[in-house]
């Protein structure tokens, strides 16, 4: 199944028409999508306004392929569950976000293995029609790891020393760990 999500916020009629549209011309019965408070309704694939958050990890663990808008929330979760993404930001100058962080975000994760960024209606296509050869990425941990929050605690803790500790490793010094 591929599992369609335009987030929690805002819909994103664009992607939604473009994939709904895509189904209809290859035959293809197996595309979910949830689409907020859309205008545009889906003829083509099976679609509903929210899902709870157990609905949606469940719909992400059942799908082979997710396809959304470049939200954090929804990256993260295809991440977290080892599922590649195809990412198309909303562009702020289309009305469809207050910025274009979401084109940042793209440009910024869409080097990352398993994230695939189409920065238009033609080029999701294109991206889905080649959906069989999508690396899959390697899944993250649902939360940070030991490291890191020993390294943030201990910043909170003492910030000053943290940051001789790096002037000092960036100026050549090798101190004790």
């Amino acid at each position: 199944m591929i599992f369609v999500t335009v987030g929690s916020s805002d819909p994103f009629d664009r992607m939604v028409r473009a994939v709904d549209e895509w189904a209809a011309s290859r035959g293809r019965t197996d595309v979910f999508a949830q689409i907020g408070k859309a205008q545009y309704e889906p003829r083509h694939i099976a679609a509903v306004p929210f899902l709870s958050p157990v609905e949606f990890r469940e719909r992400v663990r059942a799908a082979r392929l997710l396809v959304a808008h470049a939200g954090m929330g929804s990256i993260i979760t295809a991440l977290e569950a080892g599922r590649p993404i195809i990412i198309m930001p909303k562009r702020a100058q289309l009305g469809e976000h207050r910025s274009d962080h979401q084109v940042a975000t793209a440009k910024r994760l869409g080097q990352r293995q398993g994230i695939t960024v189409a920065w238009d209606e033609k080029d999701l296509l294109t991206k889905l029609d080649r959906e069989g050869g999508l690396i899959t990425p390697m899944t993250i941990a649902p939360e940070a790891s030991p490291e890191l929050i020993a390294t943030l605690r201990a910043f909170i803790a003492n910030p000053e020393e943290i940051e001789d500790r790096d002037a000092a490793t960036e100026s050549g010094c090798r101190l004790p760990a």
